[in-house]
């Protein structure tokens, strides 16, 4: 990055202009979260979105250097970048469907004459603002579900194949149930034995190399979440899975397009984290959440924890848990919190079982204090 991008990059970074559009400054405790605009874009991500938005470029081209970037960073053969992960998993499907036929590609989500059945765990059912269901329905295939939300077992999975499975789908997510499910290896198994590709939607997973050691055939991930590239998916797997992918842009995919400055914003954000000091960003977050915790010790019946993330990612949160029968909930605490000035925004997933969290990693400088700070003006006497 020459001098000038980086002196035209800081003075855009400082411009909030959230106030010039009437939107609130919140500060974000809460992760990386969609609905609160994912993650704060790397500076490589926002340099690369910038030097390619001006310019022309063959897509086709752009599209073959991001595979190979993809390819780098996740270990497969080959990559694909999609508007989002809930597209990718889309396009991801439809891939395995219809292969590389173009007049197949050309009629989805007419399905008829295809492999169309696609296997979920129960318990892998998740919503992420849409629904897991949907965004496979949208291909034209259709859902079938293994076991019950309290487990399932190999023989269900084994005998849910059909000659009309296309693939079978398996979510890595805190949102799902973290018990009694098939692990992969298991679902890589069964699903191989009887030629049936396996998808792993990790959105939100550190891990870019591992689900495909595991036997995945394709893996989608977020671009702006952890990696902090610009909203966007990526597709990670063997050439033939990704290419057939791919080519869903020619039918459904058009809808669903990523354009040029979000590909090199992924581009650049893949490249950049391989290079992150992982060890220094941890520090910070485990900083914030050591301020947090002690900033309320003071506070009468209010608990904390540390909490590991369910997924094995290598970051924790810190559990605030607020006593029943007291002046607060942990639903009006965090409420108050969303109502403030500056308004908090916390992980309040589980408020009805009395706790929310805290996450550290989407803040600025200087706002973990006012967090901290918010917390004790509610919490106070």
């Amino acid at each position: 990055m020459d001098d000038a991008t980086a002196a035209a990059l800081t003075q855009a970074l400082r411009r909030d202009i959230r106030a010039e559009w009437g939107l609130r400054p919140i500060i974000n405790a809460s992760g990386t979260m969609t609905v609160l605009g994912a993650s704060i874009m790397v500076p490589q991500a926002v340099a690369a979105m910038a030097a390619i938005a001006g310019e022309f470029v063959e897509m086709e081209a752009l599209h073959d250097a991001a595979s190979t970037v993809v390819a780098q960073a996740t270990g497969a053969e080959a990559g694909f970048i999609t508007a989002s992960c809930a597209s990718a998993i889309t396009l991801a499907v439809a891939g395995c469907m219809t292969g590389e036929r173009l007049l197949a590609i050309e009629r989805l989500p007419d399905s008829t004459g295809l492999r169309n059945e696609v296997l979920v765990q129960l318990g892998h059912m998740v919503g992420y603002g849409a629904t897991l269901e949907q965004s496979i329905r949208i291909s034209g295939a259709r859902v079938v579900t293994v076991g019950t939300v309290s487990g399932a077992f190999d023989y269900q999975l084994e005998q849910a194949i059909n000659p009309n499975t296309a693939c079978a789908v398996f979510v890595v997510s805190h949102m799902t149930v973290q018990y009694a499910m098939q692990t992969l290896e298991a679902v890589c198994r069964i699903c191989h034995a009887q030629q049936v590709p396996v998808i792993v939607d990790a959105a939100s997973e550190y891990d870019l190399r591992g689900f495909l050691r595991r036997g995945a055939d394709v893996v989608v991930y977020s671009g702006h979440k952890f990696l902090g590239g610009p909203t966007s998916g990526i597709v990670a797997g063997s050439a033939p899975r990704v290419r057939a992918a791919r080519l869903q842009n020619r039918g459904i995919g058009r809808g669903m397009k990523v354009g040029k400055e979000s590909i090199a914003g992924v581009m650049a954000a893949l490249q950049a984290w391989g290079h992150r000091d992982h060890a220094a960003v941890r520090s910070r977050e485990d900083a914030a959440i050591a301020l947090w915790q002690e900033s309320l010790q003071g506070c009468a019946g209010v608990s904390c924890a540390l909490i590991p993330d369910p997924t094995g990612n290598p970051l924790q949160r810190l559990r605030v848990t607020l006593p029943p029968g007291g002046r607060w909930t942990a639903r009006t605490l965090a409420d108050a919190l969303a109502a403030g000035d500056p308004p908090v925004m916390v992980r309040g997933y589980q408020t009805d079982l009395g706790y929310f969290d805290l996450d550290p990693c989407n803040l600025h400088p200087g706002e973990d204090r006012a967090v901290a700070e918010r917390l004790l003006q509610c919490l106070g006497p």
